[in-house]
Order: structure tokens, then sequence, then C-alpha cells
């Protein structure tokens, strides 16, 4: 450390090498040692932008400073301690406090400062020396990135933030190649797209980049480099997409495979026949391009998976079509439509599930009893039954059925129809005739009704006369009564009766004029004409079999004379 003694006017020369006892040498007035290191001391010093190194103190005279690499000038401000001194500033007088500009290099190049005090009294002078360094850049940041396929531009997504790294786009599948242009923040800084180098001060860089084949990702990297080495690797993924929407194999079960010439990529229709009976199909597709989309019906198939298999479709009716679709969509988004239509085989069946009669309400015994496989029957009615109904269920509500002359066309099950009957005693044969689906001869059921014949051996009327004198009977006729008395006035030797059946197809006999011959069936009425006997018997036979015989008993009155 260097210590300086100052001599006063007073004439004391003596310098001394040691401050020991000065004091007691009467000096004390006319000498003082500054504990200083400098003889003409700032008081301030500062640079900005920036951090002076070490930390400013009056006694240390050389800084050195980090400058921003953006920054093109730093301010230096320096303040002495004392005011009567001459300040500059890289070679330019400046007022104590005064800001001055300094000019820097370029980045990563230094710059020295100098600040010189110079003391106005005795003149002597300090410097102070900063050197300042301007930073090499340490941005490694894109400030732009663009795709295009030609000159038509594509989506990054998401979309370009200089502080995103990763990034996705999708291309047209005819796209062979991108061109990828990238601005960097700092023109200086290097960059590296892909496999093609951007050197610093070229700026935007640019590349052409060969994509894989359709249906692939193809990454692509740029890295950017700042000038202080610092890297950032932005990452892109061009997707390309397939265009396949085909199928590689199609199958229906039953009956499996397709029918020949079987299945072909570049046929989009199928047919498939399938039995009658067969009511459900299962359908089994496998996609080309496993990365395609599926739908079978309304089921999808994702993405990455090959096959699909939808079960259980359901048919319609026998003889009814039911087309199923198969959708494939590639991943470009172009879709592809395949159909099979499964028919379903009419059905043969020409059989009824139900047959009745019905009579008044009354439901009638068939014999034998009901059989789909049973085509004949007989049903018995009451000889009072002059109508039957008769109501036929198919099996198959595909087929036609005919009762008598009523159409029950496909698609209805059931249909009745009334029938009118002979008369007693006679068949009334009712067809019922079913024809299948699928056509062919029709199945016939036959149904033979039987009126029974009549049991009516009643008369429906009764009477006598005299010639033209009416006769009274006794009692009143009634069909019920069968025994009656009449009388005929004397002298009345003939007497005419007539009888009238209740059944015109009774059989009437009487016992006059010929006992034992009757009447055939369909003749109402009878004429006896006879000379009175006791009694007279009218017979009736019914068609049934059963008879009545009514007694007329015939009185002659007394004479009048003696």
């Amino acid at each position: 450390m260097k210590y300086l003694l100052t001599l006063t006017r007073f004439g004391c020369a003596t310098l001394l090498v040691t401050t020991i006892g000065l004091s007691t040498f009467g000096c004390r007035d006319s000498a003082s040692i500054s504990e200083q290191t400098v003889e003409v001391p700032l008081s301030n010093l500062t640079v900005t932008p920036g951090t002076l190194l070490p930390v400013f103190s009056s006694n240390t005279t050389t800084y050195t400073v980090d400058a921003p690499t953006g920054a093109a000038t730093v301010t230096v401000t320096a303040t002495p301690q004392d005011t009567a001194t001459t300040l500059t500033i890289d070679g330019a007088v400046t007022i104590s406090g005064q800001a001055r500009s300094v000019p820097l290099g370029a980045p990563g190049s230094s710059t020295t400062i100098r600040i010189v005090v110079s003391s106005s009294q005795n003149g002597l002078e300090t410097t102070y020396t900063v050197i300042v360094t301007r930073l090499l850049s340490g941005d490694n940041n894109l400030s732009a990135l663009s795709v295009r396929a030609g000159t038509v531009a594509q989506s990054l997504v998401p979309g370009f933030d200089t502080n995103h790294l990763d990034y996705s786009l999708e291309v047209g599948t005819n796209v062979g190649s991108v061109t990828i242009t990238a601005t960097k923040s700092d023109p200086n800084a290097a960059m590296l797209i892909g496999a093609v180098p951007i050197p610093a001060g070229t700026n935007p860089g640019q590349a052409s980049i060969t994509l894989g084949a359709p249906g692939t990702i193809t990454p692509v990297t740029i890295e950017v480099t700042a000038p202080n080495g610092n890297k950032k690797t932005y990452n892109l993924s061009i997707k390309r997409p397939s265009g396949d929407n085909n199928l590689s194999a199609l199958t229906v079960t039953p009956p499996g495979p397709l029918p020949p010439p079987g299945f072909n990529p570049s046929t989009l229709s199928y047919t498939v026949n399938v039995a009658t009976n067969v009511n459900r199909v299962d359908v089994t597709a496998t996609k080309s391009d496993i990365n395609a989309v599926m739908a079978i019906g309304s089921v999808t198939v994702p993405a990455g998976t090959a096959s699909g298999s939808v079960l259980n479709i359901p048919l319609g009716g026998p003889g009814n079509p039911t087309p199923i679709s198969i959708t494939v969509t590639a991943q470009n988004g172009n879709p592809k439509t395949y159909t099979v239509t499964v028919i379903r085989a009419a059905s043969t069946d020409d059989t009824l599930s139900a047959l009745t009669v019905t009579a008044n309400s009354i439901e009638q015994t068939l014999n034998p009893g009901f059989s789909a496989s049973t085509l004949d029957y007989t049903v018995n009615v009451a000889t009072a039954v002059t109508e039957v109904i008769v109501l036929a269920t198919k099996s198959d509500r595909n087929a036609v059925m005919l009762i008598g002359s009523l159409t029950v066309p496909a698609g209805t099950l059931s249909g009745q129809e009334p029938f009118p009957l002979g008369g007693p005693g006679t068949p009334t044969v009712i067809s019922i005739v079913v024809t299948a689906q699928s056509g062919g001869a029709p199945r016939t059921y036959t149904i033979r009704v039987n009126r029974a014949a009549s049991d009516d051996n009643n008369l429906s009327g009764l009477s006598l006369t005299a010639g033209t004198i009416p006769l009274n009977l006794t009692p009143a006729f009634d069909p019920n009564l069968v025994s009656y008395a009449v009388e005929v006035p004397f002298g009345i030797f003939e007497v005419t009766l007539i009888a009238t059946k209740s059944d015109p197809n009774a059989v009437l006999s009487g016992s006059v004029p010929d006992p034992g011959i009757g009447v055939a069936t369909g003749q109402a009425t009878i004429l006896f004409i006879f000379l009175p006997p006791p009694q007279v018997g009218i017979t009736v036979t019914a068609p049934a079999g059963n008879f009545k015989t009514y007694f007329v008993t015939v009185n002659q009155a007394p004479s009048p004379f003696p």
C-alpha cells in the first residue's frame, strides 16, 4: 500500500516513511495521508444493461460486464468523489453523473471502455477500465414454421407456437413430398431441417422432404442451435393416409363363403341364397388396410382392428331379400360400400295350423280331430242348422288360402267364410285350398258337413168336410194332439179328410182308402174321401224315420126320424 505525505506551506519538509509519532512533531495541521489507493477516485460507476463484476468499489479500477446479445450499446454513468475533477468516458468529456452511450461490437466481441478521472488541483488522474462482452445469442427458437405440398399450404396441429415443439399434419394420399420452411428467431442460429443444414445467417431455411408410402407417418426434426450452442428440436409427424378402402375377405354364415366366383375386392354386390328356415346370418369382413375404418351395418370396426363380425343379423320373411352393407372408409376419408343381399327361400309350407266349424256360434266337432296332415273331415250338424262358418289359419302367413270363394292373401294369417247348407239329410262339401309361397301344387282340405234328416213327424193341418160343409174337430187341431172326434150330420155318407205334413219330406200314410200306402216325400197334403167308418188313422213318418199317428173318430148324428 502506498501512503502520500503532503507538505504544507508552513515548511515542514521532512518525508516520513512511517506515520508513527507524526503528530508529536507538531505537523498535524500541515500534512494528511489518504486511505484510498487511487489518486482521483469515483464514488459511483454503473453500466447498463449489465452488471459490474466485481461489485463497484472506488479502489477497484478494473471491471467486466456481460451485455445481452441484443444490446448494441451500453450506457455508462460515472460520478467522481471530488467535484473539482475532469471526467472522460470512452474519450468523451462527460459531466459528473451524466450517462454516456458507448457502442458495442458484434455479439461475442468485447469492448474496452475507459473512464478517466483527472484532478484539476494537482494534475493527478485515475483510470477505471470496464471490459464489456456482448454475449452470443442463446435464441434457439423458431419464429415461423410452415409446410407445403406443392403450392398448397398444409395445416399444422396444433397451430404453430414458438414454444410448442411437437406438431402433426396430414397430407393427401397422392402427396409424395413436402417443402418445410422454418424461420429462426435469431438469423445467426444454425438449423438442421431433417438432414438439410441451414447455416447461420440464412433465414428462413427450406428443405424438401420425401414422404413414406401411403398409410405411413414420416417424422421430421427441425434442430435449431443458438450462437451460444444451445439446441432446441421441433418435431413434425407427417401422415400420408392410405386410400385403401377395400375388403380382403368377406363371408356370410350360413352358408359360409360367397357363391361362385367368390369374393373379389373390386366386386361390390353379392347375392346369397339361404334356406327358408334360416332366419339369421353372421357376416365377417376383413379390411385390406388395417388402419381403415369399417362399418358392418351399424357396428363400427375401428382403425387398428383388421376384421369384424356381426352375429345374428335378422332376415326378412321367407322369399324376402335382406340387404347388408359393409362400408370401408380409407384413412384419407374415401368410403366404399359392399352390399350382400341375403335371399331367404320362399316357404313351401302349404298346411293349416287350425281349422274350426261353428254353427250358431257353437263350435262343431271335426271327425277326425284336426291335424295339419289330415285333409278330409266330417261334421254332423242338427237338421235345424242351415249355415256353418269355417275359420282356417295358415301355418305360413305368406301362403295364399282359398276358403270356398274367399281368397286370404299372403300376409293375412286367417280367414273365415259362411257356408249355407243343403236341406236336412243332405251333405255340403266345403274346400280350403292352401298354396305355399313357393308355388307349386296346392294342398286341399275338405270338410263334409252332414245336415241331419228332419225328425218332424207332425201335421201342420187337419180338416174334414161333408160336401161343402166343414166339420168341426174336437178338440181343435193342435199338431201335438193325436186324437180327435168329429160328428157328421145324419144322411151324410161321404166325408173328405185333408191332412197336411209339417215337413213336406215326411211320408204321410192313412188307413183309408188303402191302409199302408203312403204319400211320397215332397207331397204336403193327403186327401181322403171315404164313407164314414168309426175311426181313421193318419201316420206321419219323418225323414229321420220316427213316426206319429193321428186318429180321427167319425160319429154320425142320429136320424131325426123315428
